[in-house]
């Protein structure tokens, strides 16, 4: 007798190159999920996939402001086989390693090959989308910032650097009233081993968005403080509204830039060609930015990593920044 599956899918709901995402139902429980589908038919594609779960399933403890792993699940043709959390070296893990990281099929040529990611659902989209969808509200910046900035502090004390930060990457979730961000997409995430400060570890692989690079992942020499300068980015771009029309997808994302007459050139890319550009900020109007956070985005966006915050100090000072915070009302 054939088992009831576990999962109905809804409907798609993201889709990039590497896989397609889907809200679900748990049968038993009637509750949703997200689905996130991706096809290990390449080399990089298992790559990514494993990359992911290996960064998910690493977290000891769960933190608010990252997105969840229910569980993952292994595809070849018509066998699913949940993989454990407390995978080490599982004989399925070990099938999929050594059959797609070489260029073969898995199993038969004509059978399918997924890694099924289950994970919570937020039903707020992404937080580019959410953003531009409203009017500008310093309290709702602030909460963000402090959201983000305590995600990545919990991820680099775990030794996992995301290294693909951008406000796509970024999902709300509305579950306790007020907006949830939830750091999601761990596709070009790296877990680093040992237990000593993450940001001694080094990586030469230059990946992630061009608009969120720092400028030493441009040379593929750079920390986990490459990160911090993705964040740079997004805070400055999510406060000043700062947006450019993505090429290939016409979608508008909110990031900042250097303009070369039409062009538009990533910062990092701009910072790297001249270390010594003064960055314009703010962009738009000094009302909209007090000194303190004015100041912090340039500890942020610092050319050189050494002279720009880590996750740990950025945790301290976005709780300091007088920007969106209620003022009190003095009593007469």
């Amino acid at each position: 007798m054939a088992t009831e599956a576990k999962y109905s899918i809804v409907r798609e709901v993201g889709r990039g190159s590497y896989g397609v995402v889907y809200e679900a139902i748990v049968n038993q429980t009637r509750s949703k999920v997200a689905v996130k589908r991706m096809h290990c038919n390449v080399p990089e594609n298992v790559e990514l996939a494993l990359q992911e779960f290996w960064a998910l399933q690493s977290i000891q403890r769960q933190h608010e402001n990252v997105i969840q792993l229910e569980e993952c699940i292994l595809q070849n043709g018509q066998v699913f086989q949940p993989i454990s959390h407390r995978y080490r070296k599982s004989d399925s893990h070990l099938l999929l390693i050594e059959t797609c990281l070489k260029g073969r099929r898995c199993m038969d040529p004509k059978s399918a090959c997924f890694l099924w990611f289950v994970m919570e659902f937020c039903d707020g989209g992404n937080m580019n989308e959410y953003l531009l969808s409203r009017s500008p509200d310093a309290q709702l910046n602030n909460s963000f910032m402090r959201q983000l900035s305590s995600a990545v502090a919990f991820l680099h004390r775990n030794q996992i650097v995301h290294r693909d930060l951008k406000s796509d990457n970024i999902l709300i979730s509305h579950r306790r009233g007020s907006p949830i961000v939830k750091v999601a997409d761990f596709g070009l995430s790296k877990v680093c081993q040992g237990k000593g400060n993450v940001n001694q570890h080094r990586f030469s692989s230059a990946c992630g968005s061009n608009f969120y690079m720092a400028p030493e992942v441009w040379e593929g020499h750079y920390t986990a403080k490459a990160d911090i300068f993705a964040l740079g980015i997004i805070f400055w771009a999510m406060v000043e509204r700062i947006t450019f029309r993505d090429g290939d997808t016409e979608k508008e994302l909110l990031g900042t830039y250097i303009c070369q007459g039409k062009e538009l050139i990533p910062l990092g890319e701009a910072l790297l060609e001249n270390p010594n550009m003064k960055l314009q900020i703010p962009l738009k109007n000094k009302k909209s930015m007090p000194a303190d956070l004015c100041k912090l985005l340039h500890d942020m966006l610092a050319f050189n990593p050494k002279e720009r915050l880590d996750a740990f100090q950025l945790e301290v000072r976005i709780r300091q920044i007088s920007y969106g915070k209620k003022r009190q009302r003095s009593v007469s």
